[in-house]
């Protein structure tokens, strides 16, 4: 009996590869024009609001973790809701702002100032303690 070798073909689709460099340039214009379109966004969106006159505090870390902390003490039902003037207590929306400030801390470390750092500290901690007390 005579032994019949066996030839392996290896096709190479070439068409693939263009069409997965085609999909690689046209995802890469695709992310560049993405950014293009989102700093002209950016960019109108500081001219159109700049025109209007807002009386609001300065927006600062302070004052977003002071916002953040407001919203936990009102579902503590620490302070009235600003809207209804009641106070109501909802220990789910209050654990959710207290964790996102806990977030906050953990992922701006070493990027704050020492009284920013300190502040983010103090707010977590009486926070923290008048959700253990409502618990």
């Amino acid at each position: 009996m005579s032994e019949k070798k066996e030839e392996k073909i290896i096709v190479n689709d070439r068409r693939v590869k263009l069409d997965e460099e085609e999909l690689k340039e046209e995802k890469s214009s695709e992310s560049e024009a993405r950014k293009l379109a989102q700093k002209k966004i950016a960019h109108d969106y500081a001219k159109v609001s700049a025109k209007e006159e807002v009386n609001l505090p300065k927006l600062d870390f302070a004052t977003f973790v002071i916002s953040l902390s407001s919203s936990a003490l009102v579902h503590l039902g620490e302070i009235a809701n600003p809207e209804t003037n009641t106070t109501e207590v909802n220990l789910a929306l209050a654990k959710q702002t207290i964790d996102l400030l806990g977030l906050l801390e953990e992922k701006t470390r070493g990027n704050l100032s020492a009284q920013e750092e300190k502040l983010l500290k103090d707010v977590l901690f009486d926070l923290r303690m008048k959700y253990i007390q409502k618990a």
